[in-house]
């Protein structure tokens, strides 16, 4: 029976998080993300809730936020391991391979290796982050040659 206000009362509400996975697993990402807000208003920033904030904001392409809220999952846990490799991942999209790669190794690390998408994660990352970026007939190795009292000359060789 309702209370005489007309209003019904919640006995027990659902968990943000499990709502947010779900909604994750069926490709809502904005549903996700207030779930997950949700999730931050009744349980607090918990490695948990900031982790998959920053999931829901990469889904949605949201780079520089998922960044910022995956490193703030970490400051609270630094062996939380979705946490390392989706931040990897965010990095990954920007380019920034160098940096994605030490976070895969966080996490492949912290996993103990048993999860075969990080390692193929952590494989991509270092294979990109060995790339020069120059093609063949552009590549120079760059070699730094001291003529004089305190000049130097920058002399580039192809390799």
């Amino acid at each position: 029976m309702a209370p005489a206000s007309g209003r019904t009362d919640v006995v027990e509400a659902v968990d943000g998080l499990i709502v947010g996975h779900r909604a994750m697993a069926a490709g809502e990402y904005e549903i996700a993300l207030r779930a997950y807000h949700r999730a931050a208003a009744t349980e607090g920033a918990t490695v948990d809730v900031l982790s998959a904030i920053g999931s829901a904001n990469l889904r949605l392409g949201r780079l520089q936020q998922a960044e910022q809220d995956l490193r703030r999952a970490l400051e609270k846990d630094e062996t939380f391991v979705p946490a390392h490799n989706n931040l990897g991942v965010t990095l990954a999209e920007q380019g920034k391979w160098g940096e994605a790669s030490l976070h895969f190794r966080n996490a492949f690390a912290y996993d103990s290796g048993r999860s075969g998408e990080i390692r193929d994660n952590l494989r991509l990352a270092i294979e990109n982050s060995q790339q020069t970026g120059y093609d063949a007939d552009e590549a120079f190795q760059l070699l730094l040659m001291r003529r004089g009292s305190g000049r130097y000359l920058l002399l580039s060789t192809p390799l």
